[in-house]
């Protein structure tokens, strides 16, 4: 039975990948009430079209149903490794749903909104005077998040052992393909992780009140979000300004200050460089620029007669007169 063969993959991908705990939640919600009694060699490429098009109808989003669908896939997969299945994969006969997703809004630069949520995530509301916090870790992380482009995943897995000061560098070991990525610190960063430096390599940099590890951001974000009016009559998710911001951000102005993609691509650690290329339009246009030069000269030359120490040549109709 399918079923039976799903509690075995989940179990084993439990220790084994990092999404374990996701693809559990996402097979008992959306694909054991369709397929565990089911054979195997029963499953259709049909018959997952037709829960695609149901869990639309239900309102899961296109992301949540293609991560369905990856999820039998590597179900039947590894399945097929084990020497439990020796059919097809129904699910190379699927269309995956088409994502639109990708991050629009950046944070302003310095001095107006990034600056100002800084400072609104550093204040103490319990406070008269709204004075800053004794523990701003919010701030502390969003500032990393801001100035190196690091996932929050990233941050919170972020260990003593991962910094080094001499060199200026941080090891994001964590990361969402696996593969280590270094940043740069900026100074406020160097600042901010001397202050939260573990006695122990090992240990975590960022921890809860607790301290244990950080699992998921703060809500003290999304009101402090609130507060500024940055999401006020924003409806397309992809215009909201959320944690994952901070990372988008970053990119984004490095792109406006002319870094090129190749930069852009490793500093972000993107596995594929259609990710990178979406931060393309906000790089400083060498071609409008070398137009505008053209059309300067264009301007010039027909302007009139020229001054005797003038190097523009002149652009005659014939274009074949020899100026001396």
């Amino acid at each position: 039975m399918f079923g039976t063969v799903a509690d075995k993959y989940l179990e084993w991908a439990k220790c084994k990948t990092r999404g374990g705990a996701d693809d559990r939640s996402r097979y008992e919600n959306h694909i054991k009430d369709r397929f565990a009694q089911k054979r195997m060699n029963e499953i259709t490429s049909f018959d997952l079209e037709r829960m695609k098009a149901s869990q639309a109808k239900e309102g899961l989003s296109p992301a949540t149903i293609k991560h369905c669908l990856a999820l039998i896939r590597q179900i039947f997969n590894k399945a097929k490794v084990w020497g439990l299945y020796k059919g097809e994969n129904p699910v190379k006969g699927v269309k995956m749903p088409v994502l639109q997703n990708e991050r629009q809004r950046f944070l302003t630069y310095a001095y107006a909104e990034a600056d100002l949520l800084l400072k609104e995530l550093r204040k103490n509301l319990r406070t008269k005077k709204h004075k800053d916090l004794d523990d701003p870790v919010v701030h502390d992380m969003a500032l990393v998040s801001l100035h190196t482009g690091a996932r929050a995943g990233e941050i919170f897995g972020l260990k003593g052992q991962d910094v080094n000061f001499d060199t200026g560098m941080i090891a994001f070991v964590d990361t969402k393909n696996t593969m280590t990525r270094y940043g740069h610190m900026t100074e406020a960063v160097r600042e901010i992780l001397k202050k939260r430096m573990p006695e122990k390599p090992q240990d975590l940099v960022f921890t809860r009140h607790d301290g244990l590890k950080v699992s998921a951001v703060s809500n003290s974000f999304d009101r402090a979000v609130d507060r500024l009016g940055l999401n006020e009559g924003v409806v397309d998710p992809r215009q909201k300004v959320t944690f994952h911001t901070l990372r988008h951000t970053f990119a984004s102005w490095l792109a406006l200050q002319g870094e090129s993609l190749v930069t852009i691509r490793e500093m972000m650690g993107h596995k594929s460089f259609e990710m990178t290329k979406r931060y393309a339009h906000l790089i400083p246009d060498h071609k409008r620029v070398a137009s505008a030069n053209l059309e300067k000269r264009f301007r010039e030359a027909t302007a009139g007669p020229q001054k005797a120490d003038d190097n523009v040549v002149p652009i005659t109709a014939g274009g074949n007169e020899n100026p001396s």
